[in-house]
């Protein structure tokens, strides 16, 4: 496995420095953990996708879908959109 998978772990640095500049940011360590771990799916998902398929619209495709699906989990953990137990509101 390929450490550029663990790279989108980087953005985990902007909520992170936002809790230390404003009191509105409010990030409890177990969303912390949730959102990495949906990034490291996600980037696990890009990966595979791009030593799958060969063909750039396929690619594109694939990873279209997967980035929807990683950005409707995150508004539904965010601010509940479908109103599921899960959500964080």
């Amino acid at each position: 496995m390929s450490k550029k998978l663990f790279y989108p772990l980087f953005l985990l640095l902007i909520p992170l420095i936002g809790m230390t500049v404003s009191d509105e940011i409010n990030w409890s360590p177990f969303d912390f953990i949730v959102m990495g771990f949906l990034l490291i799916l996600l980037s696990i998902g890009i990966n595979f996708v791009r030593n799958r398929f060969k063909g750039l619209k396929d690619r594109v495709l694939y990873i279209g879908i997967l980035v929807i699906i990683f950005m409707l989990i995150w508004a539904e953990l965010a601010v509940g959109i479908f109103g599921t137990p899960f959500a964080g509101s």
